[in-house]
């Protein structure tokens, strides 16, 4: 069965999460440092699907609270269009991931994890968020 891959895209870093073979639920599974490079997040997504058999990326884009675009979001919107570009039998959706760091913070907060490891984490946590709202939905 093919699996979903949720994309909390960032200049910086990308959180990547992926769905089981069912489609039922979402795990973490890294977060990417790019230092603004996207071809590093392009080469390691490439990684990702030979090793995984995926058919939809999901990538959060990240609205104002209003549903108005944001800088974050004309940022997402280039880096699907690459995406589209590398990846073009790959089912591309774009879906509101309006306070999923927020709820990434939250969560790490409840679980008390250290300060200094919450960088690494926040983005992988959020893109576990985005694919739960999607699988949720679908």
């Amino acid at each position: 069965m093919s699996r979903k891959l949720g994309i909390d895209y960032g200049v910086s870093r990308t959180g990547i999460a992926i769905t089981d073979e069912l489609g039922i639920t979402a795990q973490g599974l890294e977060t990417i440092n790019s230092n603004g490079n996207d071809k590093i997040v392009l080469k390691r997504l490439e990684e990702i699907l030979k090793e995984y058999e995926i058919d939809t990326f999901v990538v959060g884009n990240p609205l104002n609270m209003n549903g108005t675009k944001s800088k974050r979001s004309e940022e997402t919107e280039s880096f699907v269009h690459k995406l589209k570009s590398r990846f073009n039998k790959v089912n591309i959706i774009m879906v509101d991931e309006r306070l999923t760091t927020v709820e990434a913070h939250r969560t790490m907060n409840y679980l008390n994890i250290a300060s200094k490891k919450k960088k690494g984490l926040v983005d992988t946590i959020a893109a576990v968020y985005i694919l739960e709202n999607y699988i949720n939905k679908n």
